[in-house]
This record gives structure tokens, C-alpha cells and sequence, in this order.
């Protein structure tokens, strides 16, 4: 089967993962056009993969003859890059969070399906190992009952890292640490789950980081159908980049993400450590982890094959409804209740 042909939008910080997923992809896909509003960097980009063309200009790529674009632009641009993408005719990988409002994935959504495209976003941290096997076992009900879960961030953003044209808007990134940084939390937990949050108690602050206007801090109590109880907490104000925790606690046991590694307990058995298949090496800051490649790999696959993306567009739209679900409690000071649904 030919290579798979694609194309990215937007050659920042991120790129260097997919730069380093692409070297290692050679048999099954191909960079070909590489777009940036910095010229330098999109020619930066395809000078490591000769015959890979380049421009300042949504336009010459949307001529390209791709399968696959890759959407990596800042949060504000997701909407506008990707409806055009969908548009020429190509399928679209977004990096996260789908939109910045939830008519906005909607618009995303109606255009994919009016394509006949298909239309993924990235969350990576779905595709480790442990969180596999968690998955897997939760769903054969090895956990029993799901009666709650929490998870902790605790990183460091300077200063400088808002010293762009969009970082720390509400207007171009939708928030802060909640949508930039633990929307991978909170997307994980709802993943594990299985069910969706209907009930949610948060709050968010500007606590140290006052050159932003977006907060640095946030914490929340999710409710699930299911009656489980997710306690929620995220800062980016500490003094290094913590580990991640998420731990979900079902009537049977207990299994705890610290990184890419999973360690699960389970009453009357021996605990058990998932360690990453991955390697250590990250091309590009170590928080990012090395996952981007497999769920492109997965991507590809599904392109392929003629099934369904695993993280669709109504997915993430999901994961994006619970982030803006905190930013309305906090911002109405009350406990907002949301029945979700397939079609959300």
C-alpha cells in the first residue's frame, strides 16, 4: 500500500515530536508540506525530509495532493484550519483541545461527516500501556463498582512560556492550566470511566502567575452517572514539572498512573506494575511523554482499514464540555448539572 501523504499546519514547540514520529514512520507515511505564519520554521520542519515543500499559506497546502493533515496551530485556530482541511478533502489529526466552544467542534463535526473525512484529536496519554490494561479490566469488571477517582498536576509554567501572541488569553487559548495542560487528566478519567460526569463543583484562580489573565490553578469535584466522585486538581505555578498522578478506586482495588506507569492493587492479588513499552527518550520537553507516534500510528491504521478514529470529534467535544463545565462553576459560583448525551 502507498505511503500515507501529510501535511502539517503549524511548525512550534510540538512539531518536534511529529518531526521525530515521521523519521520513524517512513514505511508507512510521508511529510510532504509543512505550513507555518513563520516561514523559517515551516522550512525549518521540511528541510528534514527532502522533496518536503513548504509556505507561510494555508492555500498551497489545501493544493497538495494529501491524505492526512496534521493540525497543530494554537487553540483559537483549530476550528478555521481544520474545517479547511476537511473541506480540500483531507482527513485531520487536531493536536488538543478540539475547539475553544463546543458550537465550534459542532461546525468541526458537521463538516467531517459532510466530507465523509474522518476527523481525530489528539490525546495521547489514552494510548499507554497501563491505561490499556486499566481499561480493559475496569470494562471485564475486575474493578467492581467504580467509586471514585482523583488526579493531581502540579507543574511549572514561566512566566516567558506567555510571551506569545495567544498563550494566557481567554480569547485564543480558552484558559490555562485546565485546558492547556490537565485537559489530559480529565480526559483520561472520563476515559476510564465509561460513563459521564454529571454534576461539577469547581473553581479557578490567578494565584501566582498574574501576568496572564487565565488561571494557574484550578481544582474540582466531577460526579459521574455512574456515582463515583473524581476529585480534580491542577496548578502550574510549582516549582518543576511533578510527575502526573490519576488514580481511579473501584470496590476491588485501586490502580494509580504516576507518568507512563501504571501499578494496580487488587484485593487478594499481588500488585501489579504496567511499565511503558515506549522509550525514555521525548523529542521535545519530556512532559509531553512519547505517545503522539502511536496514536498517529493508530490514526493511519484506521484510515486504512475503514474504521472509526479511537478519540473521535464527539469524544473530545465531551472532554472539552467537562473543561468549560469548570470554568462556568467557577465563574457562577455554583454546582452546574449537565446531563450529557451520545449526540453531545
Amino acid at each position: 500500500m502507498e505511503n500515507i501523504k501529510a501535511g502539517i499546519i503549524g511548525c512550534g514547540r510540538i512539531s518536534s515530536v511529529y518531526r521525530a514520529a515521521f523519521e520513524n514512520m517512513k514505511e508507512e507515511a510521508e511529510l510532504v508540506f509543512a505550513v507555518d505564519k513563520d516561514l523559517s520554521r515551516a522550512e525549518q520542519l521540511a528541510a528534514a525530509f527532502p522533496g518536503c515543500g513548504y509556505s507561510d499559506r494555508l492555500e498551497d497546502l489545501l493544493r497538495q495532493p494529501l491524505s492526512v493533515v496534521h493540525v497543530l496551530t494554537p487553540h483559537f485556530l483549530h476550528k478555521k484550519h481544520v474545517i479547511a482541511c476537511l473541506e480540500a478533502g483531507f482527513h485531520v489529526l487536531t493536536e488538543k483541545p478540539i475547539a475553544l466552544s463546543l458550537e465550534d467542534a459542532d461546525l468541526m463535526i458537521a463538516a467531517a461527516k459532510k466530507n465523509k473525512r474522518q476527523l481525530g484529536v489528539i490525546f495521547q496519554n489514552r494510548y499507554i500501556e497501563g491505561v490499556q490494561e486499566v481499561k480493559r479490566m475496569i470494562e471485564n469488571g475486575e474493578f467492581g463498582r467504580i467509586t471514585g477517582a482523583f488526579s493531581t498536576l502540579n507543574w511549572w509554567r514561566p512566566p516567558s512560556y506567555y510571551e506569545c501572541d495567544w498563550k494566557g488569553s481567554w480569547e485564543k487559548e480558552g484558559g490555562g492550566v485546565v485546558i492547556d495542560q490537565a485537559i489530559h487528566s480529565l480526559d483520561l478519567v472520563r476515559y476510564l470511566m465509561g460513563c459521564e460526569p454529571v454534576k461539577v463543583k469547581g473553581h479557578i484562580d490567578r494565584r501566582i502567575l498574574t501576568n496572564i489573565e487565565v488561571e494557574d490553578v484550578a481544582d474540582a469535584a466531577i460526579t459521574f452517572e455512574n456515582g463515583a466522585v473524581y476529585s480534580f486538581f491542577a496548578c502550574n505555578y510549582y516549582t518543576s514539572n511533578s510527575p502526573i498522578r490519576v488514580e481511579i478506586s473501584g470496590e476491588h482495588g485501586t490502580a494509580l498512573l504516576t507518568e507512563n506507569e501504571v501499578v494496580i492493587r487488587l484485593k487478594g492479588r499481588e500488585p501489579r506494575t504496567v511499565s511503558p513499552s515506549v522509550g525514555p527518550e521525548v523529542k521535545g520537553e519530556a512532559y509531553w511523554g512519547n505517545y503522539h507516534e502511536v496514536q498517529i500510528r493508530d490514526f493511519y491504521r484506521c484510515l486504512r482499514e475503514g474504521t472509526p478514529v479511537q478519540t473521535d470529534p464527539e469524544d473530545a467535544k465531551r472532554t472539552l464540555g467537562l473543561v468549560l463545565d469548570i470554568y462556568r462553576s467557577s465563574k457562577e459560583n455554583r454546582e452546574i448539572e449537565r446531563k450529557y448525551s451520545a449526540e453531545e
